[in-house]
């Protein structure tokens, strides 16, 4: 199974597409304010694999590779899948699962982040990006 992961303003995953605002960012200058973060996926799994529930999961981590807690909480998105094979799929295509995590309000230091994205496990896509101070003007 492979899987690309997109940070972005806003996402919506809808008829097997993903709808996508203000998206391929890395850089936040908003330090200590609340944001809107999303996560735009695709995950791109194989015929063999199409039927049977998946676990997907999406951790907020530190520059010390340590999860994000805001509120006490872990920031730490979960979810589970199956697919199912549409008549005629020949074996060993693939198909793609669109899938969009939306977060607000989450407030981060200044400091460098990265989301790590795992499904049953196993890591398959990391996005990291920077929380900068304002520049001064």
């Amino acid at each position: 199974m492979e899987a690309d992961l997109l940070l972005c303003d806003h996402a919506e995953a809808i008829n097997g597409k993903l709808y996508i605002m203000g998206g391929a960012w890395n850089v936040l200058q908003a330090p200590n304010q609340p944001i809107d973060v999303a996560l735009a996926i695709v995950v791109k799994v194989p015929w063999d694999q199409t039927v049977g529930p998946h676990e997907l999961m999406a951790e907020l981590v530190d520059s010390d590779g340590e999860r994000v807690t805001i509120g006490g909480e872990e920031v730490v998105p979960r979810g589970q899948f199956e697919l199912g094979r549409p008549p005629g799929l020949k074996p060993g295509s693939t198909l793609n699962m669109p899938l969009a995590f939306n977060m607000h309000g989450l407030v981060l230091d200044v400091g460098q982040y990265e989301w790590r994205l795992s499904i049953d496990e196993q890591p398959l896509a990391r996005a990291p990006f920077s929380v900068l101070a304002p520049v001064a003007g």
